[in-house]
């Protein structure tokens, strides 16, 4: 800029020199607020994700040894915490909180997820990609099923690759930090993650139960209960559920693990008194059974699993 206006009053002067270098130097200053207008409007770069569960708890060290493994390898990730309280050994429930979440993060998010109870021995370690474009980074035991079924797969990736662990010796207990965190991280930094080892053709897969509906009624099943409310998880879907023909307002009748329990279906807990059953569509769009401020699973005794069976609306 100095440059410019030296060249300008060098040319001459008077009037007509002074005006021209003004006009300059209000150009030079246009085209820098012009260049600091454009930065500022492009948004800023993302860091990469990765959505991290366990069954760990959080009483030791063992998160936080997992997620120093991903933050050396890629210092500027985001890890976002799913869970680290899913009951021990668990894989149905982390297969269901892992179909749960999914829906909620985008394409290219990695999810890295240990819930093992086969560590160290012949079950594989694997990466699968979905049709959603998301990673998946998990022994393969079963965890994906759920996934799977609604999103579809486009890859899984046996992990052989030593390069993508963690030291010369990986453990045979602690599978989490050597083998899934880094191949996560890796994923994450955008790594090819072709190299992480050979392909496969298929996966192990849940025997899962689905609901379903006949001339007499539904028949389903209890899978969890929902954190500390005793509220029971079902596998029954909204749709199957409304198949029965019932309203919100109406009585239902169902036997649950041998109770018969007479409760209406409405939308929320304050539909009904104080410490009084009913039946509602979860957030997750299941049909499922509470008592108001209290525990359904403690008040009936019931712990997953336990047969459901709902007869249709009578006219």
């Amino acid at each position: 800029m100095r440059i410019a206006i030296l060249r300008v009053r060098q040319a001459g002067s008077g009037y007509a020199a002074h005006h021209l270098a003004c006009l300059c130097l209000v150009l030079l200053l246009a085209l820098g607020a012009t260049r600091v207008s454009a930065q500022q409007s492009s948004p800023p770069a993302q860091p990469p994700t990765v959505v991290f569960m366990t069954d760990f708890g959080i009483v030791d060290d063992s998160v936080a040894l997992c997620k120093g493994v991903m933050y050396g390898i890629a210092p500027n990730l985001r890890i976002v915490d799913l869970t680290h309280q899913v009951a021990a050994f668990s894989i149905a429930d982390g297969a269901r909180f892992l179909f749960g979440a999914t829906p909620y993060f985008g394409s290219g998010t990695v999810f890295v997820v240990v819930i093992d109870p086969g560590v160290g021995s012949t079950r594989k370690a694997i990466v699968v990609k979905s049709k959603r474009g998301q990673f998946f980074v998990l022994p393969d035991n079963g965890l994906i099923t759920m996934v799977a079924d609604r999103d579809g797969i486009e890859s899984i990736r046996n992990i052989t690759n030593p390069d993508w662990m963690i030291g010369a010796k990986v453990s045979s207990t602690f599978h989490g930090r050597d083998i899934f965190s880094p191949v996560g991280a890796h994923v994450a930094r955008g790594d090819d993650w072709t190299k992480v080892g050979p392909e496969l053709k298929d996966f192990v897969r849940l025997d899962l139960h689905p609901a379903t509906v006949d001339g007499r009624g539904l028949t389903g099943e209890v899978i969890a209960l929902d954190g500390p409310f005793g509220n029971l998880v079902t596998n029954i879907g909204a749709e199957d559920f409304l198949k029965l023909g019932y309203q919100h307002g109406d009585s239902v009748k169902v036997s649950i693990g041998g109770h018969e329990i007479q409760m209406p279906f409405v939308r929320t807990f304050s539909d009904v008194p104080l410490k009084q059953p009913l039946l509602f569509v979860d957030s997750r769009g299941r049909a499922s059974f509470a008592l108001n401020q209290s525990s359904f699973a403690a008040a009936y005794n019931i712990q997953p699993p336990q047969p459901i069976f709902i007869p249709h609306k009578q006219p």
